[in-house]
């Protein structure tokens, strides 16, 4: 009975074990490494193909001694990620390299399923291991390919980023980073054209972008970006398409070259352009500095000194005596020469635009300012600024002036960054500084920022010597112009204009040739002696009503400077009321010390 009840299980067990050694037997062929694990992660089988590879005995691998075989870069991770997987109980997939017996580390995929019993516990767990040698090196070549294009890219001088098919920022390299000053993450953001781009250039960008995406052609465009230091540069941006074999456009590369120095001197060319029409415009005085006189002589022997250096000179004299003349030659024979020679007449520009005239303005800062404009001092930077008339400067502009004396930086009207200027300042004037700063009207510290080196022009009463010279030249000017050739002149005339006061100086000396040669006949030049008529009445005055003469004179003076809002020149100046030549009121105030802006409005 015994023997007849055991033969089915008998049976059963050589089938079983028969079974077992079929599996083992094609486990153990299969060219992947396959194994089993206990709950705990320790090893409790691996397949021959394992043991081949690494050399190790079933005993020499059992439990956790599998670990010797794996590289030593790779250890700390792969327990931590069995670990994981372990806790996880679900299936997990780790890389690790494994050494061969022979020395030699290959790369593997290792997989590791869990085989539950009917209560959800883990019974053991099931796993392979392929080699993905191959695939490995075939991405860390990849890797090594984006490496080196990255360092390329990082290497190149330009902004460059990356752009989907929709146009939204996915990349940027290390120049772009390091002028924008934003991370990577930031440039991703969809803030990023409010960030970095000037917000009057971003709807022009948005318009050319649209078209360029609906078309899928190249563009280019100009804008300004913001830097990391707070200022805006202007920048040439190139938008080029990246399609795929299939000839979808999947990608954007933008380059942006920094053209802010082109874009400063295209401003500066279009502004000097038009100072240059300004300058044409009013005539010169002169064009070379005429006479021999002791007085002039001494003059010029200063400015050969005082050119070589980069002092501010302020240049005294009364109206007409050639102060501008005096500046340019100083700028002439000063290291600066081959630069700008700028020249600003104060007294010439409404007190409301002298601060944008002189420093620029930003656009919208005032109404009327539809663009950028430079100032005087951008555009004499390397150069020199003329500032004439300069006791005429509002006192909010001569605190502004101070400041770029002193600290060499300006800022532009409704601009917020300080720029910084190379600027040497020439300034001249004919009324009594000392006293308007007496009077208040003038600053005391810009009066000694300006006053470094002081030169006095002498007025044409004081350069007798010179006079004959001076109508020589004048005369033979205008006579060219108009195709005309004096031959000598008339009897008196010398000893007539060295005889006449001059209250206009040269200027009024280069007028009366002029309006001579043109009512002159023949080859003898004359002049209407009315024209130069002193009226010395007064000479025989005692000093007492003299000198109330003299104050009755100013406060006519005063009284037609206020009704005229402190003008002196055109139909509604104090000259026409007062009915004198405007040359001769400007000479009667400088030598009064009257100090026009006081009465402007």
């Amino acid at each position: 009975m015994s023997a007849t009840s055991n033969g089915p299980i008998d049976r059963d067990r050589q089938i079983f074990s028969e079974s077992e050694a079929s599996l083992q037997a094609i486990v153990d062929t299969i060219p992947s490494f396959v194994w089993r694990a206990a709950p705990d992660g320790g090893k409790e089988f691996l397949n021959q193909r394992w043991h081949e590879y690494t050399g190790l005995s079933p005993a020499e691998a059992h439990g956790w001694e599998w670990r010797v075989v794996v590289h030593p870069d790779d250890l700390y991770r792969l327990v931590g990620e069995w670990q994981v997987i372990l806790a996880s109980r679900s299936s997990g997939e780790m890389e690790v390299r494994i050494r061969r017996f022979d020395g030699e580390y290959r790369w593997f995929l290792v997989r590791a399923v869990p085989k539950l019993d009917e209560n959800g516990n883990i019974v053991n767990w099931f796993g392979s291991n392929t080699d993905i040698e191959d695939r490995k090196r075939a991405e860390e070549k990849v890797q090594q390919n984006e490496l080196e294009l990255r360092r390329i890219i990082d290497a190149i001088p330009q902004t460059i980023i990356v752009l989907n098919s929709d146009g939204r920022a996915i990349d940027a390299n290390r120049v772009t980073l390091e002028y924008t000053g934003l991370s990577l993450a930031e440039v991703r953001a969809e803030t990023l054209w409010e960030r970095i781009f000037h917000p009057e250039d971003i709807q022009r960008l948005r318009i050319a972008q649209q078209n360029a995406l609906s078309n899928g052609v190249p563009f280019e465009n100009e804008q300004r970006a913001l830097g990391k230091d707070g200022k805006y540069r202007w920048f040439l941006n190139r938008y080029n398409p990246f399609r795929d074999e299939q000839g979808r456009l999947v990608r954007w590369y933008a380059t942006g070259t920094e053209i802010d120095d082109r874009k400063r001197s295209e401003e500066r060319l279009r502004t000097e352009n038009l100072v240059l029409r300004e300058e044409l415009d009013r005539s010169a005085m002169f064009e070379e500095i005429v006479g021999s006189s002791e007085s002039l002589r001494k003059v010029l022997s200063v400015l050969g000194k005082v050119a070589k250096t980069n002092s501010t000179v302020l240049i005294l004299g009364e109206t007409g005596t050639g102060k501008e003349l005096i500046a340019r030659a100083i700028h002439r024979e000063s290291p600066r020469a081959k630069q700008a020679f700028i020249r600003v007449n104060c007294a010439a520009i409404p007190q409301s635009l002298i601060a944008s005239e002189l420093f620029g303005h930003e656009k919208g800062a005032f109404t009327g300012a539809l663009q950028r404009r430079l100032g005087r001092f951008e555009l004499a930077d390397g150069g020199t600024l003329f500032l004439d008339e300069v006791g005429d400067l509002p006192v909010e502009t001569q605190i502004a002036l101070l400041r770029v004396l002193q600290e060499r930086e300006i800022e532009r009207v409704g601009g917020s960054e300080p720029i910084s200027v190379d600027v040497r300042v020439l300034a001249a004037t004919n009324q009594n500084l000392s006293a308007a700063v007496a009077a208040g009207t003038f600053r005391q510290d810009l009066f000694y920022r300006l006053h470094v080196f002081p030169v006095q022009v002498p007025p044409l009463r004081e350069r007798i010597a010179d006079i004959g010279l001076l109508l020589e030249y004048f005369i033979d000017r205008y006579a060219t112009r108009v195709g005309r050739k004096f031959t000598h002149l008339a009897n008196g005339t010398l000893e007539l204009f060295k005889s006449y006061e001059w209250p206009g100086n040269i200027r009024e000396l280069q007028n009366v040739v002029e309006r001579a040669v043109t009512l002159c006949d023949g080859d003898i030049f004359a002049v209407d002696e009315s024209w130069l008529r002193n009226d010395t009445s007064a000479q025989s005055i005692p000093a007492g009503p003299l000198a109330a003469l003299a104050e009755r004179e100013r406060e006519m003076i005063e009284a037609a400077l206020a009704q005229c809002q402190g003008r002196v020149s055109g139909p509604s100046g104090a000259a026409a009321l007062l009915k004198v030549p405007r040359q001769t009121l400007e000479s009667k105030i400088a030598s009064f010390g009257i100090n026009k802006p006081r009465y402007r409005t």
